[in-house]
């Protein structure tokens, strides 16, 4: 490899561990996975996969369970049982 550099980063230790068992079973080292990346994204000029958001952990989403706890808390609102409905029945 012609004018090879090194590159460093960090990773979550969990992450490394399933990244480094699924590269074993391919049959590949970290390092030729990354150099696999890294060309995709140079000849591309994108990142080789789909990086969104998930509109479920969006601040009003992840707000409202809060909201309801402090309506439930304050009396705003009451809590009721009731039957669960099943379609299968």
């Amino acid at each position: 490899m012609a004018n090879a550099c090194n590159v460093n980063f960090k990773l979550d230790s969990d992450v490394k561990k399933s990244m480094e068992q699924v590269c074993s079973e391919l049959g590949l080292s970290m390092s030729a996975a990354f150099t696999i990346f890294a060309k995709k994204v140079g000849r591309e000029k994108r990142i080789p996969f789909d990086v969104s958001i998930d509109p479920f952990y969006s601040e009003d989403n992840l707000a409202l369970p809060e909201k309801r706890i402090r309506d439930v808390q304050t009396g705003k609102t009451t809590l009721h049982e009731h039957d669960l409905i099943r379609e299968d029945e």
